[in-house]
């Protein structure tokens, strides 16, 4: 099998190492618009050659666009075109999928795309980034499987099965609310603490000094790119704003608690947010 991979990042780099390594492609075709990202991955061997868009959709059996997702939205409806007439199977691994699903509700090709999310990454970017395993035991989301073909879907299943992935059936609305809470929220999150740190560090130089594991980890994610998560804050905005405004009605009962010495309080925040071992 041949794939083609456009966006030969993080995402997109990991997946071609594994896909080639565990048998499942013989070549793998890069696409993307940095030289700089075409070179490493040729001279990283994480893919065979690279080409323009429509001469690796035309080789490939398999297309996986693993772009940020306004480059995603613009790509998808003119990759679709190119399989006129095919078995061509096209799939991506954008964090929204509402918007993208909507795209392409209506296109002839429809049935040769299977919406998907592999929900695996780190903070970093680039060919460079990619890494064996990336993807192992992590879930990755199939929506709106309705609307593919059953070969379509089959050879998704079979990539994500190689892949080492659990996957998991949803609608795209369901996957955006999800996606809002269990990911979008985690980088809001780092990136509004970093600032936060980053504004009083100027003062109190100490601060970054005591810095531990934890927040260390708390931050992890403010070092992801804005290129990829801006589109995303967009896309997903209905939900996220959702999501913002609980995490604002929780934030300020710990204020108000911390304000009033209400130990007693801030005890049953605690405890209930100790719930979330359950889940984890």
């Amino acid at each position: 099998m041949t794939i083609t991979i456009i966006g030969i990042g993080l995402v997109g780099g990991s997946m071609a190492l594994d896909l080639k390594n565990r048998g499942f492609a013989h070549k793998i075709i890069g696409v993307d618009n940095n030289l700089n990202h075409q070179n490493v991955a040729l001279l990283s061997k994480i893919v065979d050659e690279v080409d323009s868009l429509e001469s690796a959709v035309h080789k490939a059996d398999l297309i996986i666009i693993a772009t940020p997702i306004d480059a995603i939205q613009k790509l998808l409806p003119k990759i679709l075109d190119l399989t006129t007439g095919s078995s061509k199977v096209v799939t991506d691994a954008g964090s929204t999928k509402a918007g993208i699903c909507r795209l392409v509700e209506n296109h002839p090709n429809r049935e040769h795309y299977v919406a998907s999310h592999p929900m695996a990454g780190t903070e970093y970017s680039g060919p460079m980034a990619a890494v064996s395993r990336l993807f192992d035991y992590k879930n990755a989301i199939i929506c709106d499987k309705e609307k593919s073909s059953k070969p379509a879907l089959r050879l998704v299943k079979k990539m994500y099965d190689t892949l080492n992935m659990k996957l998991i059936y949803m609608n795209s609305k369901q996957h955006d609310v999800s996606a809002a809470y269990v990911s979008h929220m985690s980088h809001i999150s780092s990136f509004v603490l970093s600032l936060a740190v980053l504004e009083k560090e100027q003062n109190e130089k100490r601060i970054l000094n005591l810095a531990s594991g934890g927040f260390a980890s708390t931050v992890r994610l403010a070092k992801s790119s804005a290129e990829m998560w801006v589109p995303v804050f967009e896309q997903n905005s209905t939900y996220i704003l959702e999501v913002i405004e609980t995490y604002m009605d929780k934030l300020q009962a710990f204020k108000t608690a911390i304000e009033n010495n209400d130990d007693e309080k801030l005890k049953n925040l605690i405890t209930q947010a100790n719930h979330i071992q359950k889940i984890l």
